[in-house]
């Protein structure tokens, strides 16, 4: 993702400052667009850095927001220290509302900048193209200084209330999207069992009351979509651990907050089961349909 949000930073004629714990992949941005990327070996020297106004994150877990943003001396924070103006934190990892929360007061109570939780959805293919959905948490004022840097990358900029906001907003989304999906596979898996073609499946539906975007956009039935991680053997897309991990970010919020979620637990279980099989937590998360059709044998007599 964050390679892809880069290469539209750059398009739009800014230069950047990156750093990544896989220098082959900031060497190549170098390589490509010469003097506009500045690689650097650690986050402190992001943020030291004279030239920049804004830093973008876009990280697994939060955790690991925690680590680059706020904690200890290679941390961004610790290098905007020694810079005479303030820094715009753009976070646009999906974590817990509340360390969002958290990480953005650390950085006021530093007198370092202000921040602003911005998860994306999206997938792989919007960040190619630019037309990513950024769900944004934070002050009126942040947001409307971050919204052109946020338009370079992405095509619906939606501010969606105080810091956390854009978290509440993006755990939502990928709760009803991890149950879709599980419902979606249940559905065909059962309907080629029974003996209907997949693609004729997917016209019924996708014209019929079961349309939705994991049918008609992201159909985890190989063949049935060109373009998609099914069809390419489940490689790319939005992976299995990081599904798991959005879904118990969601269980964890309604726990929190004493909300019933009863589908949301058992897809939160279906996709921490397959996060622990072997082979598929380096699949996209529309590979629960071929954990489902290779457990059919189970069922045959």
């Amino acid at each position: 993702m964050g390679s892809r949000m880069v290469r539209n930073v750059l398009k739009s004629g800014r230069g950047v400052v990156v750093h990544d714990l896989d220098q082959n992949a900031t060497a190549k941005l170098q390589a490509e667009y010469g003097a506009a990327v500045v690689c650097v070996n650690e986050p402190s020297a992001v943020g030291a850095h004279k030239d920049i106004w804004a830093v973008v994150s876009v990280l697994p877990a939060s955790q690991h927001v925690k680590s680059v943003l706020i904690d200890g001396p290679k941390s961004v924070l610790a290098g905007s220290k020694t810079r005479d103006q303030p820094l715009l934190f753009v976070d646009a990892s999906t974590i817990d509302p509340s360390v969002a929360k958290q990480v953005r007061e650390e950085i006021v109570r530093a007198g370092r900048g202000e921040m602003i939780d911005a998860p994306i959805s999206g997938g792989v293919g919007g960040a190619e193209k630019g037309t990513l959905t950024f769900m944004v948490g934070g002050e009126e004022r942040a947001f409307t200084q971050a919204r052109p840097l946020l338009e370079s990358m992405g095509k619906n900029i939606v501010h969606c209330g105080a810091n956390g906001t854009g978290q509440v907003a993006k755990i939502c989304n990928n709760l009803l999207l991890g149950i879709s999906m599980i419902g979606v596979s249940e559905a065909f898996n059962l309907g080629m069992r029974l003996g209907i073609a997949p693609q004729v499946l997917a016209a019924i539906i996708n014209s019929s009351s079961g349309r939705c975007w994991s049918s008609e956009v992201y159909n985890p039935v190989p063949g049935v979509l060109s373009g998609v991680p099914a069809s390419n053997d489940y490689k790319g897309g939005f992976g299995v651990p990081l599904m798991a991990k959005d879904l118990n970010l969601a269980l964890g919020a309604a726990i929190d907050s004493k909300t019933p979620l009863p589908l949301g637990s058992v897809a939160a279980q279906v996709y921490t089961l397959l996060s622990q099989q072997q082979g598929y937590a380096q699949l996209d998360f529309g590979s629960v349909f071929k954990f489902l059709n290779e457990s059919n044998h189970l069922n045959k007599k």
